[in-house]
Order: structure tokens, then C-alpha cells, then sequence
């Protein structure tokens, strides 16, 4: 599984398209091996109040949080977030050309003892029935 979680500064919301974002990462995460497929979820939070830089309200913010299971090896989760960045630096390259944007990215291993989880999504996936 892996959750991944875009807080975004309000100020983006016209000009990058959350929704195609949110694709771009859940299709990116879904081809790699690293992640299964059903347990990709990616949501996007727009964040209202935020102060950032030299304080211009211009400035805006992309910051993504990774949650997976723990038991990758180092090199396979460098390897995943490096895709991962790509995707995002990618889809906002246009954006950048014109805005003042700052993007970021984390990757945190879920402690599974800690972290029940229960659901039915891959009895409803396309080809698994």
C-alpha cells in the first residue's frame, strides 16, 4: 500500500490541475513495481492559510507526503521517489515557467503493527473477477 498525500497552497488552484495531478501520480505509482496497484491512493488538500518565503503572496507550494508499509530496501524506495518526483517536477514544469512554485517531497515507512487496515478494493478491480 501506499498513500500518497499533495498538500498544495491555494493560490495553485487555477493554475495546476489537482484532479490530472492526482493521475499522473496514482498511474506513475501504479506502473512501478514498488507499489501494488490496489493500494494506491492519492488525494490532493488545498491548504488556505500559509505564509511562505519573502512572505509574496505569489509564492506557492506543492508538498507530498509518501506513506508505504515498511520493508522496501533504501535503494528500492530512492528508486520509487525519484519516479515519483520526476512525475510531479514533470506536470508542473509548465506552471514553473511562469509562477513561483516550490515543490517538495517525503517518503516515511508505515509501521504495520501500528497501522490496521481492512478493504475489498481488489474484489472490484477491473481483470481480477
Amino acid at each position: 500500500m501506499a498513500h500518497f498525500h499533495i498538500d498544495y497552497s491555494a493560490n495553485l488552484e487555477t493554475i495546476i490541475d489537482m484532479t490530472a495531478l492526482c493521475e499522473a501520480i496514482r498511474a506513475c505509482a501504479a506502473a512501478s513495481e514498488t507499489f501494488p496497484t490496489a493500494g494506491v491512493r492519492v488525494r490532493a488538500t488545498r491548504v488556505d492559510h500559509y505564509a511562505m518565503a519573502d512572505g509574496h503572496k505569489a509564492h506557492g507550494f506543492i508538498d507530498m507526503s509518501v506513506r508505504l508499509r515498511a520493508g522496501r530496501t533504501d535503494e528500492v524506495k530512492q528508486q520509487a521517489m525519484a519516479e515519483i518526483f520526476a512525475t510531479l517536477k514533470d506536470f508542473t514544469a509548465q506552471a514553473m515557467e511562469t509562477h513561483s512554485i516550490a515543490i517538495s517531497a517525503e517518503m516515511r515507512d508505515i509501521d504495520a503493527d501500528l497501522s490496521p487496515k481492512f478493504g475489498n478494493v481488489r474484489d472490484h478491480m477491473e481483470g481480477t473477477q
